[in-house]
Protein backbone atom coordinates (compact mmCIF):
# COMPACT_ATOMS: atom_id res chain seq x y z
CA UNK A 1 0.00 0.00 0.00
CA UNK A 2 1.41 3.35 -0.90
CA UNK A 3 1.13 6.58 1.34
CA UNK A 4 1.17 8.50 -1.41
CA UNK A 5 3.71 10.39 0.70
CA UNK A 6 7.51 11.25 -0.26
CA UNK A 7 10.75 9.15 1.49
CA UNK A 8 12.32 10.96 4.07
CA UNK A 9 15.37 10.84 1.26
CA UNK A 10 13.17 12.17 -1.15
CA UNK A 11 12.09 15.08 1.48
CA UNK A 12 16.08 15.84 2.22
CA UNK A 13 16.69 15.75 -1.16
CA UNK A 14 13.73 18.09 -2.39
CA UNK A 15 14.04 20.54 1.02
CA UNK A 16 18.06 20.42 1.23
CA UNK A 17 19.17 23.42 -1.13
CA UNK A 18 16.62 25.23 0.14
CA UNK A 19 17.01 25.22 3.48
CA UNK A 20 20.61 25.82 2.82
CA UNK A 21 20.26 28.89 0.75
CA UNK A 22 18.53 30.02 4.07
CA UNK A 23 21.58 29.38 5.80
CA UNK A 24 20.02 25.98 7.92
CA UNK A 25 20.48 22.16 7.54
CA UNK A 26 17.97 19.15 7.53
CA UNK A 27 18.90 17.29 10.37
CA UNK A 28 15.99 14.84 10.31
CA UNK A 29 12.10 14.48 8.60
CA UNK A 30 9.79 12.67 9.93
CA UNK A 31 6.93 11.03 8.05
CA UNK A 32 4.29 9.70 10.18
CA UNK A 33 1.84 8.56 7.77
CA UNK A 34 -0.23 6.60 10.09
CA UNK A 35 -2.04 10.24 11.46
CA UNK A 36 -4.80 12.07 9.91
CA UNK A 37 -4.33 13.52 8.26
CA UNK A 38 -0.49 12.51 7.28
CA UNK A 39 2.26 14.77 8.79
CA UNK A 40 5.77 15.24 7.73
CA UNK A 41 8.03 16.80 10.21
CA UNK A 42 11.45 18.66 9.18
CA UNK A 43 13.97 19.34 11.72
CA UNK A 44 16.64 21.88 10.64
CA UNK A 45 19.46 23.78 12.59
CA UNK A 46 22.23 26.30 11.11
CA UNK A 47 24.54 28.39 12.61
CA UNK A 48 21.63 31.33 13.59
CA UNK A 49 18.86 30.46 15.66
CA UNK A 50 15.36 29.21 13.74
CA UNK A 51 12.52 32.05 14.74
CA UNK A 52 8.92 32.06 13.87
CA UNK A 53 9.74 33.84 10.34
CA UNK A 54 12.29 32.21 9.52
CA UNK A 55 10.04 29.01 9.93
CA UNK A 56 7.14 30.73 8.49
CA UNK A 57 8.82 31.30 5.26
CA UNK A 58 10.54 27.62 5.01
CA UNK A 59 7.60 26.57 5.56
CA UNK A 60 5.69 28.44 2.74
CA UNK A 61 8.52 27.27 0.48
CA UNK A 62 9.22 23.23 1.35
CA UNK A 63 5.03 23.60 1.61
CA UNK A 64 5.47 24.41 -2.66
CA UNK A 65 8.39 22.15 -3.05
CA UNK A 66 6.16 19.26 -1.83
CA UNK A 67 3.27 20.06 -3.18
CA UNK A 68 5.09 19.62 -6.53
CA UNK A 69 5.72 16.29 -6.29
CA UNK A 70 3.45 14.01 -8.25
CA UNK A 71 2.96 11.42 -5.99
CA UNK A 72 1.94 13.58 -2.69
CA UNK A 73 -1.67 14.30 -2.35
CA UNK A 74 -3.12 17.36 -0.96
CA UNK A 75 -3.46 16.74 2.61
CA UNK A 76 -0.95 16.37 4.49
CA UNK A 77 0.81 18.83 7.56
CA UNK A 78 3.72 19.74 7.53
CA UNK A 79 5.81 21.11 10.35
CA UNK A 80 9.31 22.50 10.37
CA UNK A 81 11.31 22.87 13.26
CA UNK A 82 14.46 23.39 15.34
CA UNK A 83 15.77 20.16 17.34
CA UNK A 84 15.01 21.80 20.72
CA UNK A 85 16.91 22.42 23.94
CA UNK A 86 16.86 18.63 24.92
CA UNK A 87 18.64 16.80 21.86
CA UNK A 88 22.10 16.00 23.02
CA UNK A 89 24.94 17.56 21.53
CA UNK A 90 26.65 14.98 19.67
CA UNK A 91 28.96 16.47 16.88
CA UNK A 92 31.39 19.66 16.49
CA UNK A 93 28.49 21.90 14.94
CA UNK A 94 26.29 21.17 17.62
CA UNK A 95 29.07 22.07 19.88
CA UNK A 96 29.69 24.80 17.81
CA UNK A 97 26.17 26.15 18.01
CA UNK A 98 25.79 26.31 21.63
CA UNK A 99 28.88 28.19 22.53
CA UNK A 100 28.00 30.02 25.29
CA UNK A 101 24.91 27.80 26.55
CA UNK A 102 25.21 26.60 29.91
CA UNK A 103 25.45 22.25 29.64
CA UNK A 104 25.26 18.85 31.22
CA UNK A 105 28.07 16.84 30.36
CA UNK A 106 28.11 13.22 31.22
CA UNK A 107 31.99 12.05 30.49
CA UNK A 108 32.30 8.08 29.34
CA UNK A 109 34.28 7.35 32.54
CA UNK A 110 30.84 8.15 34.42
CA UNK A 111 31.14 11.70 35.81
CA UNK A 112 29.27 13.99 35.38
CA UNK A 113 29.85 18.49 35.19
CA UNK A 114 27.83 21.31 34.52
CA UNK A 115 29.65 23.85 32.34
CA UNK A 116 29.18 26.56 29.72
CA UNK A 117 30.40 26.03 26.33
CA UNK A 118 33.12 27.55 24.85
CA UNK A 119 35.55 27.20 21.98
CA UNK A 120 35.30 24.40 20.10
CA UNK A 121 38.32 23.48 18.17
CA UNK A 122 39.04 20.37 16.34
CA UNK A 123 37.96 17.40 18.58
CA UNK A 124 38.47 19.45 21.61
CA UNK A 125 35.48 21.49 23.49
CA UNK A 126 36.06 24.10 26.25
CA UNK A 127 33.80 24.21 28.80
CA UNK A 128 33.67 27.22 31.75
CA UNK A 129 33.21 25.58 34.99
CA UNK A 130 33.22 26.28 38.61
CA UNK A 131 36.29 26.56 40.06
CA UNK A 132 35.58 28.04 43.50
CA UNK A 133 34.16 31.21 43.57
CA UNK A 134 35.47 31.58 40.24
CA UNK A 135 35.66 30.00 36.30
CA UNK A 136 38.01 28.61 34.41
CA UNK A 137 38.50 26.77 31.27
CA UNK A 138 38.40 22.91 31.02
CA UNK A 139 39.63 21.51 27.52
CA UNK A 140 37.32 18.42 27.04
CA UNK A 141 38.08 15.66 24.21
CA UNK A 142 34.69 15.25 22.54
CA UNK A 143 35.57 11.51 22.67
CA UNK A 144 35.19 11.72 26.48
CA UNK A 145 31.18 12.98 26.29
CA UNK A 146 29.21 10.41 27.07
CA UNK A 147 26.49 12.40 26.79
CA UNK A 148 25.62 16.44 26.44
CA UNK A 149 22.24 18.44 27.14
CA UNK A 150 21.89 21.86 27.08
CA UNK A 151 20.38 23.07 30.14
CA UNK A 152 17.60 25.73 30.02
CA UNK A 153 18.54 28.90 32.03
CA UNK A 154 15.80 31.23 33.90
CA UNK A 155 18.61 34.34 34.99
CA UNK A 156 21.42 35.79 32.95
CA UNK A 157 24.46 33.86 33.29
CA UNK A 158 27.68 36.52 34.61
CA UNK A 159 29.40 38.27 32.92
CA UNK A 160 32.83 36.40 33.44
CA UNK A 161 31.67 32.81 32.79
CA UNK A 162 29.92 34.37 28.87
CA UNK A 163 33.81 36.30 28.40
CA UNK A 164 35.20 32.87 29.23
CA UNK A 165 32.83 31.23 26.91
CA UNK A 166 33.92 33.68 24.03
CA UNK A 167 30.49 35.43 24.35
CA UNK A 168 30.60 38.56 25.75
CA UNK A 169 28.66 39.87 22.71
CA UNK A 170 25.46 38.07 24.35
CA UNK A 171 22.72 40.53 25.50
CA UNK A 172 20.60 39.62 28.84
CA UNK A 173 17.73 38.95 26.61
CA UNK A 174 19.95 35.94 24.50
CA UNK A 175 21.01 34.41 27.17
Amino acid sequence: MTTGLPSQTQVIELLGGEFARAGYEIEDVVIDARARPPRIMVIADGDKALDLDTIATLSRSASALLDGLDDVGDRYVLEVSSPGVDRPLTSEKHFRRARGRKVDVVLSDGSRLTGRVGETRGDTVALVVRAGRDYRLREIARADIAKAVVQVEFSPPAQAELELAGRADRTEAEA
